[in-house]
């Protein structure tokens, strides 16, 4: 596919989206290949939340090494 029959395709696929976090999204995407940067992301409260919550449980040791964790999919799909 050349770059102007993709360029087509992308065209009519954004003209047809009406989710405005899709657009959101995909305008950060070009910006970024435009721009040659990304702007900074910012998090939401929950995000923080869930941020700290994981970092204390780290801190606390209540979280599987890669072979505990295995170990649990293997048991969970087993199932």
């Amino acid at each position: 596919m050349s770059a102007i029959e993709l360029k087509s395709k992308l065209i009519d696929k954004i003209n047809a989206l009406e989710d405005i976090s899709i657009l959101k999204e995909v305008t950060r995407l070009l910006d970024i290949n435009l721009n040659g940067k990304e702007e900074m992301f910012n998090l939401t409260d929950e995000m923080n939340e869930a941020i700290d919550e994981a970092q204390l449980q780290i801190k606390n040791g209540d979280f599987l090494n890669h072979k505990e964790a295995n170990q649990e999919i293997k048991e969970w799909l087993d199932k």
